[in-house]
């Protein structure tokens, strides 16, 4: 049974379109690496260090790659420069995959927890309020009652923008005027959502990276107001990232996770961008998991974030 059994064509056609851009930049970079090579040694190895750092892997993440490559090729003797891509598609998939817990299935909502509120952090220009679309949509289509909290008040076309979603995807919409308390609308939405029986409640905040003080001052008004209509609300804070920034994706991740309980993340934006490797490197340095994965401008081409087709797409899957 291949690793792709589980994820259907139509899913796996839209990771590997996606990820296209990325795949022919790194792939073109290790071509260079190992040009005139056959066997791989220190001069490959340190090439190919370059290549994963220009990448967007991160230094911290390439040094681990490039240990665990120098291992494997210690370990089987003589290695070809052939064979590179299959020992760097496995090394990087196990070592994501030994860092983070799996994924259970698509979309799916904890059967403990209903309603399942997920409030949605990250700057402005993101793809936040897009990602919230995405979600009410996949949430949606597997079932699910989803109702849309527009708690970013500070700007008017994060409101806007956030109905727009709700009307497209056939879902309600809690809002107040421009300006108002986020956590007023927060309250207000988790009211009529648990009155409704609603499944799943996504709320926007007001996407700037202020100082931590305010954001975390902001964010645990908006927790604790929740808390008084669902006690252990948020089951979960969503950090989205924009992929295509490369290394800031992981500067705002380190300031988001410093400043609040972050326990997932989505990373937008890869389909138009040679930067996918910030996936690895986001997925190797933090204790939070990468959950979702933004592919393209369409309703579906939001992904749960499978790590092992993931790195599969990127090298090529295995060999059969």
């Amino acid at each position: 049974m291949g690793l792709f059994s589980f994820l259907s064509k139509d899913k796996k056609e839209t990771l590997d379109k996606g990820l296209s851009k990325t795949k022919e930049s790194l792939f073109g970079k290790i071509a260079r690496a190992i040009a005139g090579k056959s066997t791989i040694d220190d001069d490959v190895l340190d090439n190919l260090e370059e290549v994963l750092v220009t990448s967007d892997v991160g230094v911290a993440t390439t040094l681990k790659i490039i240990n665990r490559v120098k291992k494997r090729v210690e370990k089987d003797k003589y290695v070809t420069t052939n064979e590179l891509n299959n020992i760097l598609r496995d090394e990087i998939a196990s070592m994501i995959i030994e860092n983070q817990s799996p994924v259970t299935g698509d979309f799916e909502v904890p059967a403990d927890k209903k309603p399942y509120v997920i409030l949605v952090v990250g700057v402005n220009g993101v793809g936040k309020t897009t990602t919230i679309g995405k979600l009410a949509y996949q949430f949606k289509k597997a079932g699910n009652k989803v109702y849309l909290g527009a708690a970013d008040t500070f700007r008017a076309a994060a409101v806007e923008q956030i109905v727009i979603w709700g009307e497209r995807v056939g879902v309600p919409v809690i809002k107040q005027k421009m300006g108002a308390d986020p956590a007023s609308v927060a309250f207000d939405t988790l009211n009529s959502a648990t009155a409704n029986k609603a499944d799943v409640v996504i709320i926007d905040t007001a996407g700037r990276l202020h100082n931590k003080v305010n954001l975390m001052n902001e964010l645990a008004k908006i927790k604790n107001v929740m808390r008084k209509v669902v006690p252990d609300a948020p089951h979960e804070v969503l950090l989205v990232l924009d992929g295509s920034t490369g290394q800031n994706a992981f500067e705002q991740a380190k300031q988001f996770i410093k400043a609040t309980e972050v326990n997932a993340l989505a990373v937008t934006k890869l389909d138009g961008t040679a930067k996918g490797g910030v996936v690895i490197g986001i997925s190797d340095q933090f204790q939070v998991p990468v959950k979702y994965i933004g592919l393209g401008e369409g309703m579906e081409d939001l992904q749960i974030f499978r790590r092992r087709e993931f790195v599969d797409s990127l090298f090529g899957d295995h060999e059969k």
